[in-house]
């Protein structure tokens, strides 16, 4: 036990099983292997069981329990964790702009970490769902492709906007996609709960009107859930895709493919979810 935290739990959690110390492969390691044991996933919303980020209830629900969650969540997790293990960590906030034009502003509810190891910003993430990096890129070097162990990732500023504004990328394919946008302005806990509470109860979140689930795989694919689309990819490469029938098929993958369980019968409602008759 450190602090509050069960950090050894944590790290079973995740079948960490390297030394402790902030360096920069440590930090590589742990959130390859947070990435690829705790899942993306935001069930709790559509079953309205409401989103605590009190330290305890997310250690319970994520380590304890063995489900996941979303950046709130995942992210405050790892920023413990690393803050434990004596790491350097600022909580940064964003807007996520996955399958967005720049001219839209998407709320700012999205929590990220910098990092920082001898002098040098690192960003780490786990929380963007399936677009999550599974590595830690620096901070500090703009228009610089970075490789992590799944897609590859850049920071870039827009210099014409009347205030820095930077863009967190990564590439698919031959395209370079916006994952998020952020001012590195840190994210305090009263702002991780206004947040908090536009994602998770505001009806046009998009949290309340959709499914959503995602899990990283070592060799260097992932898994995820839209609705009740399943997809297994590499990069943007479809490995497998599959339309699901019925609820019972979905609790079923859920299970099989993200170690997410769920009694038999429960069933998820948003709009996105309406199954055929």
């Amino acid at each position: 036990m450190v602090g509050r935290m069960n950090l050894k739990a944590y790290l079973e959690r995740i079948g960490y099983t390297g030394p402790l110390v902030p360096t920069i492969d440590v930090l590589r390691d742990i959130v390859l292997a947070h990435s690829c044991s705790i899942p993306f996933e935001n069930l709790d919303v559509l079953l309205n069981r409401g989103i605590s980020l009190d330290d305890d209830a997310v250690e319970k629900k994520l380590v304890h329990d063995r489900r996941g969650g979303y950046c709130f969540e995942l992210n405050s997790l790892l920023m413990r964790a690393l803050t434990a293990i004596g790491f350097s960590v600022t909580p940064l906030s964003a807007r996520v702009r996955l399958l967005l034009t720049r001219d839209v502003t998407p709320p700012r509810t999205h929590l990220f970490l910098r990092v920082e190891i001898d002098g040098v910003p690192w960003v780490a993430d786990v929380g963007v769902g399936s677009l999550s990096p599974t590595g830690p890129f620096r901070l500090d070097l703009l228009d610089m492709e970075q490789s992590t162990p799944h897609e590859p990732r850049r920071i870039v500023m827009e210099k014409s906007h009347p205030s820095a504004r930077y863009f967190h990328q990564t590439r698919l394919g031959d395209d370079w996609v916006d994952v998020h946008e952020f001012t590195l302005e840190e994210m305090p806990v009263i702002d991780r709960e206004v947040g908090n509470c536009w994602a998770s109860m505001h009806p046009k979140s998009k949290f309340r009107l959709n499914l959503i689930t995602s899990l990283a795989h070592p060799d260097g694919t992932r898994v995820s859930f839209h609705n009740r689309e399943f997809i297994h990819r590499r990069g943007a490469e479809i490995l497998e895709r599959i339309e699901i029938a019925c609820p019972d098929q979905l609790l079923s993958i859920l299970d099989q493919r993200f170690g997410l369980r769920f009694p038999a019968g429960t069933r998820f409602g948003p709009a996105g979810m309406a199954w055929p008759t």
